[in-house]
């Protein structure tokens, strides 16, 4: 099976930040924010361990839950790994209908193979968890998926609504209401059509009952997906989640204050070095949510000057949020930043796996695991790739087109322009190469020329110069738009690889619905995707199915 690795930095819209932290020889500050190596296994032999008690309560908890999401044997002798001293290779996401966007999979797939790679390399026991972001509240983000027609990316949507900020989790993917199930059913009938009811569609109705929330029927999706990996899917919002949890959280209320310096200093020192926070820390901001007991809306806390909290429009002191943590810690939940400091009080993380934003909040986060939990826990960056379908693949090696000049084309219309020049007959190619060329040598001779006489001169010769290769360049595109408009089957085939390979300027990743490729090559993919999610490959992955 084809495979080809690029640069990371090929990919549009890669940060300085990323593209520094996956450089193999990345500059000296990048190393001091990410103090492990990420194309490195030596993390795998300095894992953190947890006290009897606590491995014991964790098993238990997600034992539960593994039965609720109907996981396998695989899943839940992993579970009983944990229990007996295992350590855990972590990723996660937001809880996006029918699984959301390829980087779901292309994430458990990674912390899956990086487990295996772990366990071999350490002789200890490493076990794959993928943890639900469930606690956000951004439903517009995770209530949609794309799917292809012929012609266009379409998004579905269950058009779930609220009016305040709760926890999407929780949600039920119909609303709770009749029309809510009518839409639901008319979403799933419409996904079943586009994946051409392939045997996916049929998982899909298992797992988006009426009754099942978006975190219960995501769970289930992604633990059916790779059960015979043993990934172990966890929801976290419960109160026996939170309790486990519970120091992270106790830490971040009572040394706010140190925390809140720390954070500011990190991200006025990225800046300065030339990068970006990912999180705009500012005075007063904390690191946690409340959600209000009668409402179940989620809030920020804020720190009044004073020393009061106030979340909303209530205020609260530090002894009350002490309170509700010991009595009802399900209320309290990390932002951004302390999420993968509570997840790592709670599992022991060997190494998390991460995409782009979340490197970028892991160099914003070493402050508050420095100050919290005393260490910081690797970040390892997740399987990047562009799956190319075989009717694709040789659509671009009869164009010659390659990913690459995929991204640089941006749209349909210029990528199908690219291909018109490349289809221009040979000798008109030759010829308007031929005099662009020499155009070109022309003109530089003659601006050198005019800048020796006089700089205004040659100012002006270089104004003219530059209309002129506009022109010539003008003529190019006339001449490929002529052979566009001759050749109607080269818009079909620019349609064909831009919406497949970068779906409406996206990253095929980032957009296309994992559930997209499941339905085109059934249970195999998983295991494609775990066999290329190791380290031989530090950038971008173009793989040819």
């Amino acid at each position: 099976m084809p495979v080809e690795c690029y640069p990371i930095a090929t990919l549009p819209g890669t940060t300085p930040l990323f593209r520094d932290y996956a450089e193999l020889s990345a500059p000296a500050p990048i190393r001091r924010w990410f103090p492990h190596d990420p194309f490195s296994m030596a993390w795998a032999n300095q894992s953190p361990t947890l006290d009897e008690a606590h491995r014991q309560t964790l098993a238990d908890i997600l034992h539960r839950q593994a039965e609720t999401f109907g996981a396998g044997n695989a899943a839940l002798a992993n579970i009983e790994k944990l229990r007996n001293g295992a350590a855990a290779v972590v990723t996660g996401q937001q809880v996006a209908l029918f699984g959301g966007p390829l980087l779901t999979l292309l994430k458990a797939a990674t912390a899956i193979r990086k487990a295996q790679d772990a366990t071999a390399a350490s002789g200890r026991e490493h076990v794959p968890i993928f943890w639900l972001a469930s606690e956000d509240h951004d439903l517009a983000e995770v209530d949609q998926v794309a799917l292809l027609t012929k012609t266009e990316v379409e998004t579905l949507t269950l058009g779930l609504k609220l009016d305040r900020p709760l926890p999407v989790g929780g949600i039920r993917v119909d609303g709770g209401t009749e029309a809510g199930r009518a839409t639901l059913e008319a979403v799933l009938d419409r996904a079943s059509e586009l994946l051409a009811w392939a045997p996916v569609t049929e998982l899909l109705r298992e797992c988006y009952t009426p009754s099942a929330t978006l975190a219960t029927a995501f769970g289930k999706l992604l633990t059916k997906l790779f059960a015979d990996h043993g990934l172990i899917v966890m929801d976290a919002a419960s109160r026996d989640f939170h309790a486990l949890g519970a120091p992270a959280l106790r830490s971040a209320i009572e040394n706010a204050a140190e925390l809140e310096t720390a954070l500011i200093a990190r991200s006025e020192e990225l800046v300065n070095a030339g990068y970006h926070a990912q999180v705009l820390v500012a005075k007063g901001n904390s690191l946690l949510f409340l959600t209000d007991e009668a409402s179940g809306a989620r809030a920020p806390l804020r720190r009044i000057d004073d020393g009061t909290w106030r979340a909303g429009t209530r205020s609260y002191s530090a002894d009350e949020l002490l309170h509700i943590l010991e009595t009802q810690p399900e209320r309290l939940s990390p932002n951004a930043l302390l999420r993968p400091v509570f997840q790592d009080a709670i599992l022991p993380t060997a190494a998390y796996i991460a995409g782009p934003a979340e490197v970028a909040y892991f160099a914003q986060s070493a402050v508050v695991y420095e100050k919290i939990l005393g260490r910081v826990t690797p970040v390892l960056p997740r399987l990047s790739a562009t799956l190319i379908e075989p009717a694709i693949a040789q659509t671009m090696a009869a164009h010659e087109v390659s990913v690459e000049q995929i991204f640089e084309a941006k749209t349909i219309d210029a990528l199908a322009l690219r291909l018109a020049a490349r289809a221009m007959p040979i000798e008109a190619k030759r010829r308007i190469a031929a005099v662009g060329n020499a155009m070109d040598a022309e003109l530089s001779a003659l601006t050198d020329y005019m800048t020796a006489m006089s700089a205004d001169l040659g100012r002006a010769a270089g104004v003219s110069a530059s209309k002129m290769r506009y022109q010539m360049d003008r003529l190019r595109r006339m001449s490929a738009q002529f052979e566009l408009q001759k050749e109607a089957s080269l818009k079909k085939h620019a349609t064909a690889i831009m919406l497949s390979t970068f779906p409406d300027g996206h990253l095929q990743e980032r957009l296309l619905a994992g559930v997209w490729f499941v339905a085109r090559y059934g249970d195999s993919l998983a295991s494609l995707l775990v066999e290329h999610a190791g380290q031989e490959c530090p950038g971008h992955r173009v793989i040819s199915l």
